[in-house]
C-alpha cells in the first residue's frame, strides 16, 4: 500500500535536457579474440578548425564495445589516409590489421555536413562497403552509429543495433523516499534524456514498434495506472486505471493495442488486450491463478505470459483472439517474464538456476534452454531488434545495474550508472532516420 497522500510528477515536454548521469559501458566478458581492424581519423572540410564530431571515434567505440572487434589505436598506424585510392595494403597487413575504415567530413552548410566511409578488406584488398550521408550537428551521432550498422553488419552478417535506444527506470534517494525517473539513451549510454520522473514508483516500460511512444506504469495518485507517452512532444494519454491493478503493457505488433496485466479489487491478474484508441479491453485468461508479464509475438499471433497455475510461476502462450493457454516451459520450477526476440526463434525469461534468479534463452523449435547470466538476481529481460543481443537488469552492490549479453551467452557488457539504482530496462525496436 503506498503511504504518500499526493504524488509529485514532472513530465518532459521534449528531450530538451540530460539527465543526471550517463551509463558506463564496460566489456566484462568478451567472444576470445578479437578481430584486428583500424578506424582512420577522418578528413575535415569545413569552416571551422575541427568537425563537429570524431566521426572515427564514435564508430570505432561502437565496433570496440560489440566486443567482436579491437581497433588498433592512432599512434600504431603506419598511414592514415582519407581518400581510398591512398590506402596501402601493405602497410595494414604488417600490422596485422584485417579491416580499416576511412573517410572524409565536408561541410556543405552553415548546419549541413557530407559524412563519406568506406570500409576495405586488407586480404581481399577492395572495397566492402562505401557510403555518403548527409548530416547537422543534432544528427552527425547518429549518422555515426549508421555508418557502424553497416560496417558491423558486412564484417559479421548480423544487424547493427549501434543506432537503437533503450529505456530504463532509475530510483534516487530523496528525503524519506525516492524520485523514480523514466531515462531514454543511446544503446552506447550518450544523449540520456528524463521522460518523466515522479515521487511515486514507475514501472514496465514498454517501446512502441515504430520507437515514437512508451508505455508505462505510474502509481500517482496512491494507484496503478498504464500511461502511452508520444517522446517527441512529452504528450500522454491515460489508457487503463481501473479498480485494483494495472499492470505489464506490451505492444502489438502493429501498435494499435496493449497487452496488459489487470486484476480488480480482489486483486486476481488476468491478461486482456487492450485497444489504446477506444479503451476497451478483451479478457484472454480466466484462471484463479496469476496470470501477468504478456509478451506478443512478432507475427501477432500468441501472447506469451506467466502465470502460476501448475503450483510455480511459468510460461504459457494464448492465441491474441481468445483460447486455451498451453504451456510452454517445463525445465526448472520458475520461468517468469517472456520475452520474444523480433525474429520469433528464441524466448527470452528469468529462469531459476539453482536457486539464482538468471536470464534464459530457449530456442523454440529446438527446446533447447542456454541460460545466459550469471548473477543472482537478474530480472527483465529485453531483445535488441536484431535478436542477437540481451539488455537486463542485474545487482552491483546494493545498486541495480544494467548488463548485456549474446544471445549465445559469448559477449557480456555492464552498464554502470552513477543515477543510483536502474532497473526495467527495454531495447528500441529500429528507429527511422
Amino acid at each position: 500500500m503506498l503511504k504518500k497522500a499526493l504524488s509529485t510528477v514532472v513530465i518532459i515536454i521534449s528531450f530538451a535536457g540530460p539527465a543526471w548521469a550517463e551509463l558506463d559501458i564496460t566489456i566484462t566478458q568478451g567472444a576470445g579474440k578479437r578481430t584486428p581492424i583500424a578506424v582512420v581519423p577522418f578528413g575535415w572540410t569545413g569552416t571551422t578548425a575541427d568537425m563537429p564530431l570524431d566521426i572515427a571515434e564514435v564508430i570505432g567505440n561502437d565496433l570496440s564495445r560489440s566486443g567482436r572487434f579491437a581497433p588498433i589505436g592512432e599512434d600504431d598506424m603506419l598511414q592514415k589516409p582519407t581518400d581510398g585510392t591512398d590506402v596501402d595494403f601493405d602497410d595494414w597487413s604488417i600490422l596485422g590489421v584485417e579491416a580499416v575504415i576511412i573517410g572524409r567530413v565536408t561541410q556543405t552548410g552553415e548546419n549541413a555536413y557530407s559524412v563519406q566511409f568506406q570500409l576495405f578488406d586488407v586480404f581481399g584488398r577492395d572495397q566492402l562497403v562505401g557510403y555518403r550521408m548527409p548530416a547537422s550537428r543534432g544528427t552527425m551521432r547518429r549518422v555515426a552509429h549508421r555508418a557502424a550498422d553497416m560496417i558491423y553488419e558486412k564484417l559479421t552478417g548480423i544487424k547493427g543495433v549501434f543506432d537503437t535506444k533503450v529505456a530504463y527506470v532509475t530510483a534516487q534517494p530523496r528525503g524519506n523516499g525516492r524520485l523514480y525517473s523514466l531515462i531514454v539513451s543511446d544503446q552506447d549510454g550518450e544523449n540520456e534524456f528524463k521522460i518523466m520522473e515522479s515521487t511515486d514508483p514507475i514501472m514496465s516500460p514498454a517501446w512502441s514498434p515504430d520507437s515514437r511512444r512508451l508505455a508505462y506504469v505510474s502509481f500517482e495518485g496512491n494507484k496503478s495506472s498504464i500511461f502511452v507517452q508520444t517522446l517527441r512532444t512529452g504528450s500522454r494519454i491515460q489508457v487503463s486505471s481501473k479498480a485494483g491493478i494495472n499492470g505489464a503493457p506490451a505492444f502489438s505488433p502493429d501498435g494499435r493495442k496493449l497487452v496488459v496485466t489487470l486484476g480488480g479489487v480482489d486483486g486476481n491478474l488476468d491478461i486482456h488486450v487492450l485497444d489504446i484508441n477506444s479503451r476497451q479491453s478483451q479478457r484472454l485468461t480466466t484462471h484463479r491463478a496469476i496470470d501477468t508479464e504478456g509478451s506478443w509475438s512478432p507475427d501477432g499471433r500468441y501472447i506469451y505470459f506467466t502465470s502460476d497455475r501448475s503450483g510455480g510461476p511459468q510460461i504459457y502462450r494464448v492465441a491474441a483472439d481468445g483460447g486455451t493457454p498451453e504451456r510452454i516451459t517445463f525445465e526448472g520450477s520458475y520461468n517468469a517474464r517472456p520475452r520474444l526476440s523480433p525474429d520469433g526463434a528464441k524466448l527470452a525469461m528469468v529462469h531459476n538456476d539453482r536457486g539464482n534468479y538468471r536470464i534464459a534463452v530457449l530456442d523454440l523449435e529446438r527446446k533447447d534452454l542456454l541460460v545466459l547470466s550469471v548473477g543472482n538476481q537478474d530480472e527483465s529481460p529485453s531483445f535488441a531488434p536484431n535478436s542477437d543481443t540481451l539488455i537486463y537488469a542485474t545487482r552491483q552492490g546494493r545498486n541495480g545495474v544494467l548488463e548485456t549479453v549474446s544471445a549465445d551467452g559469448l559477449i557480456r557488457q555492464r552498464l554502470a550508472s552513477g543515477g543510483g539504482d536502474v532497473r526495467e530496462p527495454v531495447w528500441s525496436p529500429f528507429q527511422r532516420f
